[in-house]
This record gives structure tokens, C-alpha cells and sequence, in this order.
């Protein structure tokens, strides 16, 4: 095969595997957001078919050969193509490892996990869905075994989420936000809380959907190519850099779950929307990484949006579409959605307590792939972990343990990605402060300096770049936590007035 013929052949390869894919994005956001609640058994056996027929493209004679024809010319490929051989083979080296009767069995169980979860989530049942939960953590495993025998089997699932992170990394630096967040934590307890009451208003649904498409258009999100809908859980599917999907999940009386929700979410589809145009149905097109993705999904959500010239510039509308927040004022807004308290729910969390959130996950499942804890024994190690890092009494399963959709998905390594991306969040906006006044825009109603900065340095660019390859060169120096400590000093400072 000349080199010519591969590049062809790699162009019609990933045409059909983004094809496959996208068929079972859309099948999984309709069974997330839309469909019957018991389609999901017609719908399981569809993406079984379409994950065989997936596998066997990654997996075949034809992508062996294909592989080994561009390998044969490394010197002459460009950078991207480079990268996709190296993603692909590392891909094809997982994927063979794992039997394809096994590979198609998983996939059908996660679509039958959800199901089963958000039940139990509904009925705090976390009976009816620990046989399930118990499947997943055998299979992954099982697959870790298979996949990387001489790796530490949670250091292979945390590299799925985040290639090259590692417990020890995690380590490191969940020992450095200890170390400075909880002095942190302790000296706001002590301080004189703010009012959150405004949180509790009443704010109709329609006018909190109408506030969703206003932050949409605000954050530059292009609606032609970036749908809302609702969920249990919110989260973002991009089925291409074309169409990306988001979804949030109102509550009546506390709008600004949905409010930051949208926000966060509507931080990763700017990611997916912005990869360049040359990389659309690629393996290179899509964030590189899930830290990466939540540094800007965080950074939108907490350091753009609960920042004190945001709330400033998003407070008429809220008076507007909510008259009843007529007696506060933006400055109460702002210290109320800042305010720091310890807290059952991960997505509802303070920036400053957030981190200990993914800790007790981080714990869970390290102690779980290592066999050291089983399904049945995660709603009380959970309790006894809140009671230790977050001094909260968990009251039941559907506030603790099912509070969350990823393992119920197979998500086992992603958690640590968000408190990585948070600090990463913090040292790239010191970054871009250097060249861009970051709160006179966000005062302005104007992101597009904001977003500009951070496609050209982070979006554009896909998966060409490792993760760390990527982070440190936005960034311009490499990852160090403590502007992410020094940040959140500072804000507190600001709301708690010490």
C-alpha cells in the first residue's frame, strides 16, 4: 500500500467509524433525554450491533494493515497524521486485548444501567441497582487485566479519561489542596456566612428555559449546532464538531443548579464546536482529554460566571424573567452563589469544597478496582467518608452514593478529571489576563476576547497534542496547583470579607 493509498484509506476508515459513532451517540442522547423509559431494551440490542461493527472496524485485518502502512512512512506523515497513528495503535492494542462477545456485552449493560440507576436514584433503591454496579466493576476489572496486565488497573482506567495521569499524580495533588484547603475551609466556617436566600426564590420553569437560551447566546454557543434538553443528570455529548448536545435539569425553587449547569456544560461544547474544521469526523477532532474538557467547562461555570462582573451584567435578566429577586441586588447574588458550606450534592458544591467531592470518589474507586471494596459495600463507605472529609451526615442513597449518573455508565477514572480542570482553570486565566482584560469583558456582555484566547491556544487543536503537551503550552509554563489555592484565597477573601 503506497502512502498515498493509506491516506485514503485512513480518510474512508474513520469516515465510516465516525458514521457508526455518531448513529450511537444519537441513540444514547435520545435514551438520556427523550425516549420511553422501556425502549432501552430495542435500543440495547441497536447499539450492540452498531459497538460489534465498531469494534471490528478498530480492530480488523483491514485497520492492521492500514497501520502498518503508514508506520512504514513516519517520516513523511504530518504531525496530525502521527498522532493518529499513535492514538489508533494504542486504541487497536486495548481493543484486541478485550474478546468482542465481551466488548458487546458491556455496551449493552451500560445501556441497561442507566435505566436500572435512574430507578433506583428515583426510589432511593440501592438494592435494585447494585447487582448492575457490580457487573460494571468486575468488567473494568476484567478489561484492565486484559488491557494493561503490567499496569496498576486504576492507573489504566484514570489514563482513559486523562492519558497519562496516574495515582500517583492524583496523589500529589489532592495532598497539595488538603494541605491548603482545608485551613481555607476552616477559617470560612468561622466566618460570617451571606445571605443565600435569594437561591430559594420561586423561578418558573419556562422563564428558567428562556434564561438557558440567554446564557447559550451569551457564552457565543451557535444554536444551529448545539441543542438543549433535560436530563436527571446534565452533560454534553458531541456527536461532531457540527452538532453538539447539552442538557441541564430544572428545579423550581433553586435556578441556579440549571443557571451554572447550562453554563458548565455549554464550556465543554464550545470546546467540541471550535476543533478546526480539518479534523471534523477524525479521531483527532473532539477535546483531548476529560481534565482538559472540564477546565473549560469549570472555568465558564465558576471563574467566568460566578465571578462578581458576570453577576453584575446577568442580574436585570434575572429581575426581568424573576421579579421576586427585585429586592436583592447583583452584590447579594454574587456572595450568595459563592458562598462556601460543606454539602451533600458534587454538582451543587462550592468551588472551595468541590475537590473534597471528587476525593471521596477518587477513594471509592481505587479501593473498588483494587478489589479492597465491593458494590455492596459502597452507600456506607460512602457515608463514612462525607462524615470524614466534608463533616456531613449523608441521610440516604439518593444524596449519596446514586447522586451520580458515571458509574452507572462505566465512567470509573473520570471524577479527578474535574478538580485537575478546575486547577488548571485558575492557571490558564492568569495566563490570559496578561494580554486580555478578562473582567471588562465578562462586564460587557462581550466573551468573544475570552473565547478567542482559548480557541487558539486550547480548542483548535483537538487531540493533536497530549494533554499535558497541550495545558502546558496555553499556559506557558508547567501545571503548578498553587494558582488554583491562590485563587480560591482570594475569592473567599472577597465574599467572606477577611
Amino acid at each position: 500500500m503506497t502512502l498515498s493509498e493509506a491516506r485514503e484509506e485512513l480518510k474512508r476508515l474513520e469516515m465510516e467509524e465516525f458514521a457508526y459513532g455518531y448513529a450511537m451517540g444519537s441513540l444514547h442522547y435520545d435514551g438520556e433525554t427523550g425516549a420511553p423509559r422501556d425502549t432501552y431494551i430495542p435500543r440495547g440490542k441497536a447499539l450492540g450491533i452498531l459497538s460489534g461493527v465498531g469494534y471490528q472496524l478498530a480492530t480488523g485485518e483491514r485497520s492492521e494493515r492500514l497501520l502498518d502502512a503508514l508506520s512504514e512512512h513516519m517520516d513523511e506523515l504530518t504531525s496530525a497524521e502521527r498522532r493518529t497513528v499513535e492514538l489508533r495503535q494504542k486504541d487497536l492494542r486495548e481493543l484486541k486485548s478485550i474478546p468482542m462477545d465481551e466488548y458487546v456485552a458491556y455496551r449493552e449493560l451500560l445501556n441497561e444501567s442507566h435505566i436500572v440507576w435512574t430507578g433506583a436514584k428515583e426510589r432511593d433503591d440501592f438494592a435494585s441497582f447494585e447487582p448492575v454496579l457490580q457487573k460494571i466493576i468486575d468488567a473494568n476489572r476484567r478489561f484492565a487485566a486484559l488491557a494493561a496486565p503490567d499496569t496498576d488497573p486504576y492507573d489504566y482506567c484514570l489514563d482513559k479519561y486523562e492519558e497519562g495521569l496516574t495515582m500517583e499524580r492524583c496523589d500529589r495533588f489532592f495532598g497539595v489542596l488538603r494541605d491548603k484547603l482545608v485551613p481555607l475551609i476552616e477559617k470560612v466556617k468561622r466566618a460570617e456566612a451571606p445571605d443565600t436566600s435569594l437561591l430559594g426564590v420561586n423561578f418558573p420553569l419556562d422563564r428558567q428555559e428562556k434564561l438557558s437560551y440567554k446564557l447559550m447566546d451569551l457564552l457565543g454557543l451557535d444554536r444551529s449546532r448545539c441543542r438543549l434538553g433535560t436530563t436527571e443528570h446534565p452533560f454534553t455529548l458531541d456527536l461532531s464538531k457540527y452538532d453538539v448536545r447539552i442538557t441541564t435539569h430544572y428545579y423550581e425553587n433553586a435556578f441556579a443548579s440549571s443557571m451554572f449547569s447550562v453554563v458548565h456544560e455549554g464550556g465543554h461544547a464550545l470546546y467540541e464546536l471550535h476543533t478546526v474544521d480539518e479534523y471534523a469526523y477524525t479521531g483527532l477532532g473532539g477535546g483531548v482529554s476529560m481534565a482538559v474538557h472540564e477546565s473549560q467547562s469549570r472555568f465558564f461555570e465558576n471563574i467566568i460566571a460566578r465571578s462578581r462582573p458576570f453577576c453584575e451584567h446577568i442580574w436585570p435578566t434575572l429581575v426581568e424573567l424573576c421579579p421576586e429577586l427585585g429586592k436583592y441586588s447583583a452584590k447579594d447574588f454574587y456572595r450568595a452563589v459563592n458562598t462556601s458550606k460543606p454539602s451533600l450534592i458534587r454538582i451543587e458544591a462550592d468551588e472551595l469544597t468541590y475537590s473534597l467531592h471528587i476525593m471521596v470518589r477518587y477513594e471509592l474507586e481505587r479501593a473498588f478496582m483494587h478489589g479492597e471494596l465491593e458494590a455492596r459495600d459502597l452507600p456506607s463507605a460512602w457515608k463514612e467518608l462525607y462524615r470524614k472529609y466534608l463533616g456531613v451526615e449523608v441521610p440516604d442513597d439518593r444524596s449519596g452514593v446514586l447522586q451520580d449518573s458515571h458509574w452507572s455508565g462505566g465512567q470509573i477514572g473520570y471524577f479527578p478529571s474535574y478538580a485537575l480542570g478546575s486547577a488548571y482553570g485558575a492557571q490558564i486565566v492568569a495566563k490570559m489576563k496578561e494580554t486580555v482584560d478578562v473582567d471588562e469583558c465578562v462586564a460587557a456582555g462581550d466573551l468573544s476576547p475570552v473565547c478567542a484566547w482559548l480557541e487558539e491556544r486550547i480548542w483548535r487543536h483537538g487531540k493533536l497534542y497530549k494533554p499535558t503537551e497541550l495545558i502546558e503550552n496555553a499556559m506557558g509554563a508547567p501545571f503548578d496547583a498553587k494558582f488554583y489555592t491562590d485563587y480560591l484565597e482570594a475569592k473567599m477573601a472577597a465574599v467572606y470579607r477577611f
